[in-house]
């Protein structure tokens, strides 16, 4: 099989899909302290609320998947690391910003009050301790399972593989953000269960819809890249 480490700089498209990787991982993540959106609809009397990284970082385990599925786990685990490195200097420039003295005319037409309600929320303990804790149980976890699965089923029904280890790893992700966000006070808890399922169903449902991109991501990087690795170890 192949060895991701082998020949890393004949890697051609590598560098361009980690980048988007980081890339969607912060937008994402700004996203989610931006606004907290409402479907008016409802299950079971739970009203379908979710914050707003939810319509952009299902493309985060899209991406985790392809880059397992071509590369291997441990180029994937590499970029994991990478994006919570990247997440962790945002989070830093965020509470510095925030700390620092405003500007007259920007304090009387936008203020520190909106700045902290708003991208302020990227520098809270509360949030920042829930984004980087769910984004490393449920990515790793994806990844994993993504990786033994490849090998249990010898490479075939990559949509069971890439579904089912993101149920998984969604569910991980989706409930230590929640809980974690909820109980340093970034959340109410009446709003919990409303977020825990709407996001949970939208990102599992997001990234059911753009299967087809991933097998043909897949194909398309296997085929110029050369490789298709299997981790045996």
């Amino acid at each position: 099989m192949n060895n991701p480490l082998s020949q890393p700089a004949s890697y051609k498209y590598l560098d361009i899909v980690a980048s988007f990787f980081v890339g969607i991982l912060i937008v994402s993540n700004i996203a989610s302290s931006a606004k907290i959106a409402d479907t008016g609809m409802t299950i079971f009397g739970i009203p379908l609320v979710f914050d707003g990284g939810t319509i952009l970082f299902p493309l985060v385990y899209v991406l985790g998947d392809v880059l397992t599925e071509v590369y291997g786990f441990k180029t994937a685990r590499r970029v994991i690391w990478t994006g919570f490195a990247a997440m962790a200097l945002t989070t830093l420039v965020f509470f510095v910003l925030g700390k620092l003295p405003a500007e007259a005319y920007w304090e009387e037409t936008a203020g520190t009050d909106a700045y902290n309600a708003i991208l302020g929320g990227m520098s809270y303990g509360g949030i920042v301790l829930a984004s980087l804790s769910a984004y490393l149980a449920g990515e790793f976890t994806n990844a994993a399972i993504l990786s033994k699965l490849k090998v249990m089923m010898k490479g075939r029904k990559l949509w069971v593989r890439t579904i089912g280890s993101s149920l998984v790893g969604q569910l991980l992700d989706t409930m230590i953000f929640v809980f974690i966000a909820t109980l340093t006070g970034v959340f109410e808890w009446a709003i919990f269960w409303s977020l825990v399922l709407t996001n949970y169903i939208l990102k599992c449902g997001i990234e059911a819809l753009v299967t087809p991109f991933t097998y043909w991501a897949s194909r398309f990087l296997k085929r110029k890249e050369g490789i298709d690795v299997y981790d045996n170890v």
